[in-house]
């Protein structure tokens, strides 16, 4: 193997290098070897490298195509719900509007409705006032009604005696013939 393998160049094609030749020394030839190996993968493995980095390079642009359309969706979806948001955010405004003016409609309603009671209540009340009023009234022109009949009805007691009360029989006999005669 060593006499295959003592492959010498001639200098004249390596005027600088001096001799060029294979060395099977392990030891000695690894970084040569190396190199070697190195410029014939890249050689002949250029395509199958290229290819891999051109797939891996659109696998990566896809994916940030990919990502760029999920963050556009994203995006488009923020504002939509932004929008949402704005859109409830009025609606809440407005249901808070009409609350707080329904609720100063029952409040002014209410208070509409207390004036109205008080007011019936007032009227109840004086109307109330006024009946017993009348009716103290008429009790006490009841009462003094009869306390002069009976102050009346003393004093005749006390005037009346039997010739005062013959004449008023008589007098009140006239009345009545005279009555009579007019009727028929």
């Amino acid at each position: 193997m060593e006499n295959g393998s003592n492959f010498v160049i001639s200098s004249q094609f390596w005027t600088l290098a001096g001799n060029f030749g294979l060395n099977t020394n392990l030891l000695e030839t690894n970084l040569i070897n190396l190199g070697v190996v190195i410029g014939l993968l890249v050689y002949f493995g250029k395509g199958v490298l290229s290819n891999l980095l051109n797939n891996r390079k659109q696998t990566i642009l896809n994916t940030i195509q990919d990502a760029e359309e999920r963050y556009k969706e994203a995006t488009d979806k923020l504002n939509q719900a932004r929008t949402r948001l704005q859109q409830a955010k009025l609606k809440a405004d407005d249901i808070r509007i009409n609350g707080l003016s329904q609720m100063e409609k029952e409040k002014q309603d209410l208070i509409n409705a207390a004036d109205e009671d008080s007011k019936r209540l007032e009227d109840s009340k004086n109307a109330t006032i006024r009946f017993e009023k009348k009716r103290a009234i008429e009790q006490v022109r009841q009462q003094v009604s009869r306390l002069a009949l009976e102050r009346a009805l003393e004093t005749l007691k006390s005037r009346l005696n039997n010739e005062l009360h013959l004449r008023m029989i008589d007098y009140h006999i006239g009345l009545l013939r005279a009555m009579e005669s007019t009727i028929e």
